[in-house]
């Protein structure tokens, strides 16, 4: 029978969750660069004795830890928070001991208020500062370990000891004096009363010096070690906090005729003034020919079709090429430096899959799926056929090679500047694959971003996230309902979904327009712009068909007629369209901080099911937004909402001002509950920035 000695049987501290964590530290939990991990822990001993836990942390680049004192709130749950500076994996882990010092402080004053003799305690308190004392020394002579409470030096160590050795020595002479008379020589203190002594002594050994000196130098020989390791992915601040606005470079010449990257220069301008930050491109490479798809799909071309540009790869080259009409490598590297002379950045769309006469084919057949006529099998996902597509067969035996391939794609265009890619359908290739990938990438190009488009399972969704995805697609497109959205935001905010999966926010795709948006009008436009832009801290739109409200949709489906993937399309962006509200929704977003993370939510009471309403809190507590939507695409809704003043930080009858950004409009609003009226062919939501009541000396009232 196998011996069931534990290892470690002296250690009594019991570390039982470390929270947040991801499947048990598997996976990293993701904070941006300037955010602050709070982390909780459940930790506790047998008996009576008192703990002291530590939590531990470390940059990417840090040998030694840095180590801060956790707080007990209350039932054993202890927690403290450490920021991130730097891209990279932090780790971090809880450490724990007995403090059986703070044991012998507390219970040396219970027993001296209690009026015991406390001569033996304060012997033993003696022993336990000449154990400190050693340890001082030893810590001198070796230097500092890579869990050492701080770099201390040799100098340091010695004249801590020397100190702590002093006290020792009065609280030995304290202790016997306590079972001596009054006055006896021959111990330190001599002449003063036994009484005097150990009070002066009892106070000393409280002292906030001595206690500091014993806590530099504990014992921690018998600490438990919350293992494994945790980890926390930080990105850059745009992972947490951005703007996404989608066109297809090849409609940019606004003639019919097929657009350039200098064309697309031209756009660049337009869309900063609206206030988003990154430019999301369809496919640049060059387009299969074989079995290209015509206008609205059909399986069959006509001579000027464009095709989709999903269809990667041709005879001018495949993944790391550009389509001729386009223009040239030196072009586009121009149209990234002006997107970020401008304060934003392309973002490529990495779609891994090929046409037929992609180039791929003939060098690689193995990374394929042949089939017993001959031809290779193209997409499916039946009933729909992709005949332009060929899916790689991540199951080759030349797998390795396929990788690294791909690798290469993606570091190719990362030397180029780009450093935001749109993944397309990466729930069709294996989890492993992208784990490996994205962590080699990013190993070499820290600031890399990967957005996950993918609509799919929802547990498959999560493991993408898990897997290193630093944004995700959502469901979002389709919650409408209030009871909908809130039951999401509540999911992506409250449960483990919010430590690894940042939701991107978008109400349409050239894949998608829903149906609400189809037959909504421009108030549905207007609705679910502002919910993706405040619910989420990432959003992004089909730029041109959102701008004009474009609403016509395949008989039936939730897909555009005469849809831009497979046509170069003429926007005419000159009239009326939304541009104006997004530039008034997005300048909103970047003057509160409160709307510059998702998890800080809060949802408001509201006795209108048509009204939807939240409040956020910026993590300094300077910075509270309420939004207030209506649902109701064509009729008035009106209503009583309930804000969390706490959250918010008022007092329950206070009277505060809030100032819609949207239309400028402020109201004096007073306690939790305020009433609100909204109009859908005027404006159906309110963004407001809440503005407490300040009194200055001269008695006139103003608000911050």
């Amino acid at each position: 029978m196998p011996d069931s000695t534990p290892r470690h049987g002296d250690v009594r501290v019991v570390i039982d969750t470390v929270r947040p964590n991801v499947d048990c530290g598997a996976f990293p939990i993701k904070r941006a660069v300037g955010e602050t991990v709070l982390v909780h822990a459940h930790v506790f001993t047998d008996g009576h004795d008192h703990i002291r836990v530590q939590l531990l942390y470390r940059a990417p680049a840090d040998a030694d830890w840095q180590i801060l004192a956790m707080e007990d709130r209350a039932n054993d749950e202890w927690e403290a928070r450490f920021p991130v500076t730097e891209l990279g994996d932090y780790r971090y882990t809880v450490r724990a001991w007995v403090d059986h010092f703070d044991t012998w402080q507390a219970d040396l004053v219970k027993k001296y208020q209690a009026g015991q003799n406390v001569g033996v305690q304060l012997l033993i308190g003696a022993r336990m500062l000449e154990e400190a004392a050693a340890r001082a020394k030893n810590a001198a002579a070796t230097g500092p370990t890579s869990t050492s409470s701080s770099a201390r030096g040799s100098a340091e160590g010695v004249e801590a000891a020397a100190r702590i050795e002093k006290w020792a020595a009065q609280l030995t002479a304290a202790g016997a004096a306590a079972s001596k008379s009054p006055g006896t020589p021959g111990s330190e203190g001599a002449g003063l009363h036994p009484e005097v002594q150990v009070a002066q002594a009892v106070e000393l050994a409280v002292s906030e010096e001595l206690t500091a000196a014993v806590q530099m130098w504990p014992d921690r020989s018998r600490a438990a070690l919350f293992q494994p390791e945790l980890r926390v992915a930080v990105d850059r601040g745009r992972a947490l906090f951005s703007s996404w606005y989608e066109f297809f470079p090849r409609s940019a010449a606004g003639d019919g005729s097929h657009g350039t990257f200098a064309d697309c220069r031209r756009w660049l301008p337009e869309i900063a003034e609206m206030g988003f930050d990154i430019v999301y491109f369809p496919p640049i490479h060059p387009i299969g020919v074989a079995h290209r798809k015509g206008r609205n799909n059909a399986t069959t071309a006509l001579a000027d079709d464009p095709g989709s540009p999903w269809a990667i790869g041709a005879a001018e080259g495949g993944h790391t090429d550009i389509h001729p009409e386009l223009g040239t490598l030196k072009e586009f590297r121009a149209l990234i430096k002006e997107a970020h002379d401008l304060g934003m950045e392309i973002a490529m769309d990495m779609a891994f899959q090929c046409a037929p006469d992609h180039p791929y084919v003939k060098e690689h057949p193995a990374w394929f799926n042949w089939r017993p006529d001959g031809t290779v099998q193209y997409a499916e996902n039946p009933p729909k056929k992709y005949q332009d597509i060929l899916p790689l067969n991540f199951e080759s035996d030349d797998w390795k090679g396929l990788w690294n391939e791909l690798k290469r794609v993606v570091l190719y265009w990362a030397k180029q500047g780009i450093r935001t890619f749109r993944v397309d359908n990466p729930h069709t290739k294996p989890f492993a694959f992208w784990q490996w990938l994205i962590a080699e990438t990013r190993s070499k190009f820290p600031d890399l971003i990967f957005l996950a488009e993918a609509f799919t399972r929802p547990k498959v969704m999560a493991r993408l996230a898990k897997v290193g995805f630093n944004q995700s697609y959502t469901y979002f497109t389709w919650r409408t309902s209030r009871s909908e959205l809130e039951q999401y935001i509540t999911e992506l905010t409250r449960s483990e979904h919010a430590e690894y999966f940042r939701p991107n926010f978008w109400p349409n795709t050239p894949d998608i327009l829903p149906e609400q948006l189809q037959y909504g009008g421009r108030a549905a436009f207007v609705i679910r712009l502002v919910l993706a832009a405040t619910l989420s801290s990432n959003y992004g739109v089909y730029g041109p068909a959102y701008e004009l409200c474009e609403a016509q949709a395949v008989n039936g489906k939730e897909e555009y007629f005469n849809s831009e993937k497979y046509e170069i399309k003429q926007w005419d962006l000159s009239g009326d369209s939304l541009r104006p509200l997004m530039k008034t929704v997005n300048r909103i977003r970047r003057q509160n901080r409160s709307l510059q993370n998702t998890r800080n939510i809060e949802l408001c009471a509201s006795d209108n099911e048509a009204i939807i309403a939240y409040a956020k809190r910026s993590d300094d507590g300077d910075n509270h937004t309420v939004t207030v939507v209506s649902l109701d695409t064509h009729h008035r809704q009106s209503g009583w909402v309930t804000l969390p003043v706490g959250f918010l930080q008022l007092d329950h009858d206070e009277q505060y001002l809030v100032e819609d950004g949207l239309t400028g409009e402020r109201y004096i609003w007073r306690g939790a509950t305020n009433y609100v009226e909204l109009d859908p062919h005027t404006m159906p939501a309110h963004i407001f920035t809440v503005r407490r009541k300040l009194r200055r000396e001269n008695d006139f009232d103003y608000f911050l």
